[in-house]
């Protein structure tokens, strides 16, 4: 799995961390493991834990309504995710629910406030990362308003592919497995007009997908199509 920055700056908690640091922190908390399916924190609940990744894949989804769901986001290994309501900010925003085989580590809110308070290096970290996904939902919501869903699903694909991207076979293997229904939740779009977009991008042989794995042959050309700046060796 490949960790690390990517066009939007987003990188996994853990890893921002020196190896020193990181070692203290993963020893807080109890070890718990999950399979495919399971909540790992669920929307509306009053629980303070804090939830921390080791190995995995998880989605983090938000009920619109009685009848809709809106995928969120996606955490891998080294992430956090329930820091807001670990804080003590209100009940849980969203749900969490393991991809796939997951471990996890479950921090009493108690454990992290005393930790950050003797850690103020660690704790900067952790604000660093809270006031970063404010901002990356800043700009996604402006996103949906402002792009057409062509633009929206490459700029998700950039992110996906910079993020948790695997080379394969020429090409970038991204190492989480969305339906088109996932990618248009994750979008804030509808799936025919997902299933549109990425046939065009097909096409333009910037992609190849099957049996819910997305492989990306052309990163510069999915770049263009996101609108996003080229990056340079």
């Amino acid at each position: 799995m490949m960790h690390g920055w990517n066009s939007n700056g987003r990188m996994a908690f853990l890893d921002m961390l020196s190896p020193e640091a990181s070692t203290a922190f993963t020893r807080l908390g109890t070890r718990r493991r999950y399979a495919v399916g399971d909540v790992l924190i669920h929307e509306g609940e009053q629980a303070r834990e804090l939830v921390v990744l080791h190995e995995g894949v998880v989605k983090v989804t938000a009920r619109l309504d009685r009848d809709r769901v809106r995928l969120m986001d996606i955490r891998i290994a080294g992430d956090i995710v329930g820091e807001v309501a670990a804080m003590g900010v209100g009940r849980r925003s969203a749900t969490v629910t393991a991809c796939g085989e997951v471990v996890a580590t479950i921090v009493p809110r108690h454990e992290l406030g005393a930790f950050l308070l003797a850690h103020a290096e660690i704790s900067l970290t952790f604000i660093q990362v809270v006031c970063a996904r404010l901002r990356r939902s800043d700009r996604l919501r402006f996103e949906f308003g402002e792009y057409p869903v062509p633009v929206r699903l490459a700029r998700v694909l950039v992110e996906l592919a910079t993020t948790y991207g695997q080379p394969e076979r020429n090409s970038l293997r991204i190492g989480v497995n969305l339906s088109q229904s996932e990618f248009a939740a994750l979008i804030g779009a509808g799936t025919r007009s997902v299933h549109k977009a990425l046939t065009q991008l097909r096409h333009k042989d910037i992609i190849t997908t099957g049996h819910r794995q997305t492989y990306v042959r052309d990163l510069i050309g999915l770049h263009e199509t996101a609108l996003l700046r080229v990056p340079t060796a």
